[in-house]
């Protein structure tokens, strides 16, 4: 381990310096990093410099050392606070107790006292650091998470959020690697129980009558999804379905002697590409819903009651969010390789020139809803009295198509860039005035002015920098002291009263902060 950060707060430069050259810091374990006059100060250095321990006076200007490392917990929890104190008053230790601080040193600072508690504190990070790096521990944490973190990576897969570079990334970790050829889903729904039994320890049982009936058939997995049981079944060929089947069958009979009641099990369709897992899991669902025909109690495959008329090109979630995303984030290079992407189905796919249309209408459809999303009047992208769908019959090839598509796509880009460069503008604006007006409020804050104009914090903080290259305190401070100077300039108020005006509680902490500004007290500038 490195050596810890530490910064040293203490009102009295001779103090704070004669504490700093009394300790070999480095031999003990530790770096200074910093030094501060007063809490305000230190609480800024503090989210600079990110730092392991603060040691800090009790007694101080503008924060005094309880409220700063109240103010430090809450933002950094990891940090350590070490109290300085002129006095032994139970009261002052209270208080430093109930703010975790971890050393209350008294005055005068004796150095060899000071070194026995930095030697304690090391010990106390060096062992919290340790079991924070201690990979026995986390891989224990890790393997017993992994159930749960495999059941929402397999509920994301049935919603359509985990595309095959995700499964490929993920599955041997969360043991998913027994696909095969071919896959597909069971849903498992409970036809009814008494009153007596419990449905939680129903479904456990289910579960328990599949892992173990099930691995005599097929490779699987079993999980709950919502108030139902799923099964992802592996299969090496289309025909073992028909084992399948048989399997699921056997549970159901267990079930039946075990509670006396019935389970009806629907399996979808089966597939070759884990992204359309979602899609035997639909399959899955319409065959549950032959139950009304075919009664409780039994398995039933889509496959015996409905042919599969679905549409093998399909505008996938994936293929979508990529396409959207880069319209509104990307450049023209980006757009064109996505478009180019989706085209390529098309060229791949040997279906009826209707599904083409439907496929297009979709990517279509999506376009048209991000342009509504932001407030772009369609004819400005598409023209008046546009019909895609009789549109399509002027082009001569689908290349000409693709072309369409990115000139579309790309002229939307441009809009959107544009609406976000000035929407930025309006926000920063707006925050301006809104600072110019409320400037003399001593509690205003990032959190509200955000309030007022509805939106992030970090978002805001983000625009705002970015406009005017500062930050809004230090821009809220600018226009405070520029007010300052002008009250300085244009009337005889004292000092305290002006700092009143501009927004200061505390007349000492406006004068700290005009000085470090403007390296003369408001009183000397004044007489100057």
């Amino acid at each position: 381990m490195g050596l810890y950060k530490l910064i040293i707060v203490d009102d009295e430069e001779e103090i704070r310096l004669g504490v700093i050259k009394k300790i070999n810091w480095e031999e003990n374990g530790f770096i200074v990093v910093g030094d501060a006059e007063n809490g305000q100060e230190a609480l800024e250095l503090a989210e600079r410099l990110h730092p392991d321990v603060i040691m800090t006076d009790i007694k101080m200007p503008f924060m005094d050392g309880l409220e700063l490392g109240k103010k430090v917990i809450d933002l950094m929890p990891s940090t350590k606070i070490i109290i300085f104190s002129g006095s032994d008053d139970l009261d002052y230790a209270h208080q430093a107790i109930k703010i975790n601080v971890v050393e209350y040193v008294l005055k005068p600072i004796n150095s060899l006292e000071l070194v026995e508690v930095l030697k304690r504190l090391k010990e106390k990070l060096d062992k919290e650091y340790d079991e924070k790096r201690n990979t026995d521990i986390l891989k224990k944490h890790y393997l017993e998470s992994i159930p749960v973190i495999r059941e929402q990576f397999l509920v994301g897969a049935l919603e359509g959020r985990i595309n095959k570079e995700q499964w490929k990334e993920n599955e041997k970790k969360l043991g998913l690697d027994f696909i095969n050829q071919y896959l597909c889903v069971a849903i498992i729904n409970i036809d009814g129980i008494s009153k007596e039994q419990d449905s939680g320890l129903v479904s456990v049982s289910i579960k328990n009558m599949v892992d173990e009936t099930m691995q005599n058939y097929c490779k699987f997995i079993s999980f709950p999804y919502l108030d139902k049981m799923v099964v992802l079944l592996s299969l090496y060929e289309k025909d073992n379905i028909m084992k399948v089947i048989k399997g699921l069958n056997e549970v159901c009979k267990i079930f039946e002697c075990v509670f006396g009641s019935t389970i009806s099990i629907g399996i979808g369709r089966i597939y070759k590409d884990i992204n359309e897992i979602r899609f035997s899991y639909r399959s899955a669902q319409s065959a549950l819903g032959y139950r009304q025909i075919l009664g409780n109690g039994k398995t039933i495959y889509i496959d015996d009651l409905e042919p599969d008329n679905s549409i093998q090109l399909k505008f996938e979630d994936q293929d979508e969010i990529r396409f959207l995303n880069s319209i509104k984030l990307s450049g023209e290079d980006n757009i064109r390789k996505t478009v180019g992407s989706i085209f390529k189905k098309i060229e791949e796919s040997l279906v009826q020139i209707e599904k083409y249309r439907i496929y297009l209408m979709e990517v279509l459809t999506s376009m048209l809803k991000l342009t509504q999303s932001h407030n772009i009047e369609v004819n400005n992208i598409f023209g008046d009295e546009f019909n895609f769908y009789t549109y399509l019959d002027e082009f001569n090839s689908i290349e000409e198509i693709k072309e369409w598509f990115i000139l579309k796509a790309i002229m939307l880009n441009e809009i959107i860039k544009k609406e976000r460069v000035n929407s930025s503008k309006i926000l920063v604006e707006k925050a301006k005035e809104y600072i110019k007006i409320n400037y003399s409020d001593y509690e205003i804050s990032v959190e509200k002015l955000c309030s007022n104009l509805h939106v992030s914090p970090t978002y805001f903080s983000t625009i705002f920098k970015k406009e005017t290259d500062m930050s809004f305190v230090n821009y809220l401070t600018d226009v405070r002291l520029d007010e300052a100077v002008k009250l300085l300039n244009t009337t005889d108020d004292k000092t305290y009263i002006i700092a009143t005006r501009v927004g200061y509680q505390e007349a000492n902490y406006f004068s700290y902060v005009f000085k470090k500004k403007f390296g003369i007290s408001p009183s000397r500038y004044r007489k100057n």
